[in-house]
């Protein structure tokens, strides 16, 4: 063979195992998805039912915590707008989580150096205060938390105050796991309690305390309140200048005594000639409980509703099939969508890719593929085709902390509809995570970016991606600094998968 024939002969191989390769990269106008596209825009943009579906979210259901009543009257609502919009196949799809909790009082006060009332809010999946304890505040360092643990018996009958001091001794994978066992050391060993901001670090906003869990599914059974910035930020002035602060705590949460039950809602706009593979589309239905779940995650759950009412308005059918997902536990661990890939395991193959809008209030400013490098150039032409509407970047960055990530780990672009939401920080798991957060306009639009995404990927002559093997996965996992985060949130499940020849 000469070399000219096995040169041919390599294009031809490689062209038959990867079909992207036949063709460059090709827009709505080539691709022949732009009249549907067309049509759907104008739907998702002049009759956007978004802000009306996120105003009933907001103000007739409210906060929606994983495993409560809320969570079950939220399901029912998305299965009945899935069912008014036209979806087929609309269903529950069950899952069991492994304990419910509720929020009970806080309060706190400081008895010195100054006596004030403190503002508190316990963080989730938390326990109680032996009724109401007292004590001068023990200080520890969530940048050194191996030295806490190893002394974890100096905090015994202690209120300890958890903050940052110095520079971190571990990344924040590693921190995230070790809050978790220094809980649970600082409670063996006699501890009453826990406060700090978030997480150790200080809260964003005025007089807002932010809450979440300190765990990816983990409970811990001493409690832990978090405070506000101008708290934290006092306790910690007095601290450092050597004075004693003393403080008066009350937090009574309550668990289930046993698993409960929650459920992803799920509605379908099939396929007209591939229907068994499937793009995912989504947002999180769960919320916290301090404010409306408005922005976390109403806003990717209206997203959603409005995207599928617009295709479904359009009259057109995609290529392959478009599953629309409200999950639920996002909050506590990920657990609907965790739920979600488990359960759909067997058809993950026919996955093309899930398409998650989860980052607050702002508009779309990037497609983040999920560490699919090798999808960025096919995506390019679509995102291009939207300048328009505003322009959006594309890039393979990995977003792990929604759910887009069970996705990824099974190998499919997780795309996260990266957003451009300064204000996010400050409604995030707050009381101020409300409706007055939301611009209609600005809904809309994100609502219309998620129908012509999803319908692009669906409806493209071409499939759009295949499942990475687990191999190539976890080398990319690695490769772009994600392990320790994924060890620290126990979702790590590649092995040794993945290391260079160096490091084994």
């Amino acid at each position: 063979m000469t070399l000219r024939q096995l040169v041919l002969a390599t294009i031809i191989l490689a062209t038959a195992a990867n079909p992207s390769l036949a063709a460059p990269p090709q827009s709505p106008s080539d691709d022949g998805t732009k009249t549907a596209l067309v049509e759907i825009a104008g739907n998702a943009t002049l009759d956007s039912s978004a802000f009306q579906y996120l105003t009933e979210l907001s103000d007739d259901i409210g906060p929606r915590l994983t495993g409560s009543p809320a969570d079950r009257k939220s399901a029912d609502w998305g299965l009945a707008k899935m069912r008014a919009v036209g979806l087929q196949n609309v269903r529950l799809e069950k899952y069991t989580m492994w304990k419910g909790w509720t929020r009970g009082a806080a309060q706190a006060e400081m008895l010195a150096p100054l006596h004030r009332p403190l503002e508190v809010a316990a963080m989730g999946w938390t326990g109680v205060t032996s009724g109401v304890v007292e004590s001068d505040l023990a200080p520890a360092n969530v940048f050194d938390l191996d030295t806490a643990i190893k002394n974890a018996r100096l905090y015994r009958g202690k209120i300890i105050f958890l903050w940052m001091q110095g520079r971190p001794k571990a990344t924040i994978g590693v921190i995230f796991a070790q809050i978790g066992e220094f809980l649970n050391a600082t409670h063996d060993a006699g501890a009453l309690a826990v406060i700090g901001g978030d997480y150790g670090f200080k809260p964003e906003g005025f007089h807002l305390a932010h809450t979440g869990i300190l765990g990816f599914a983990k409970d811990f059974a001493i409690s832990y309140g978090a405070l506000t910035r101008e708290d934290q930020g006092q306790i910690e002035r007095y601290l450092l200048a050597g004075k004693t602060v003393r403080i008066r705590l009350n937090i009574q949460n309550q668990f289930t005594n046993g698993s409960v039950e929650s459920a992803n809602v799920v509605g379908e706009i099939p396929g007209r000639e591939h229907p068994e593979e499937i793009v995912v589309v989504g947002g999180h239905l769960d919320s916290w409980d301090l404010g409306e779940g408005t922005t976390d995650n109403g806003t990717g759950v209206a997203a959603t509703l409005a995207a599928a009412e617009a295709i479904v308005k359009s009259g057109a059918r995609p290529r392959r099939t478009i599953r629309f997902v409200l999950f639920t536990g996002e909050e506590q661990g990920l657990l609907g969508s965790m739920a979600y890939v488990k359960q759909h395991a067997a058809e993950m193959k026919n996955h093309l890719a899930a398409v998650i809008l989860d980052f607050g209030q702002g508009p779309v400013k990037e497609f983040q593929l999920g560490g699919r490098n090798d999808l960025v150039e096919s995506f390019e032409p679509f995102a291009d085709s939207l300048e328009n509407i505003r322009e959006i970047k594309v890039s393979d960055k990995v977003e792990l902390e929604t759910d887009t990530a069970p996705f990824i780990l099974a190998g499919l672009p997780g795309i996260n509809l990266d957003q451009d939401s300064p204000d996010y920080k400050y409604t995030h798991h707050t009381a101020a995570d409300a409706l007055e957060a939301v611009k209609p306009d600005v809904l809309a639009q994100n609502s219309c970016v998620m129908a012509l995404a999803s319908f692009w990927l669906a409806d493209r002559p071409a499939r759009f991606a295949v499942p990475w093997p687990a191999e190539k996965t976890a080398s990319m996992l690695r490769e772009t600094g994600n392990y320790d985060k994924l060890v620290g949130f126990g979702l790590w499940t590649f092995g040794d998968l993945g290391q260079s020849p160096s490091s084994q």
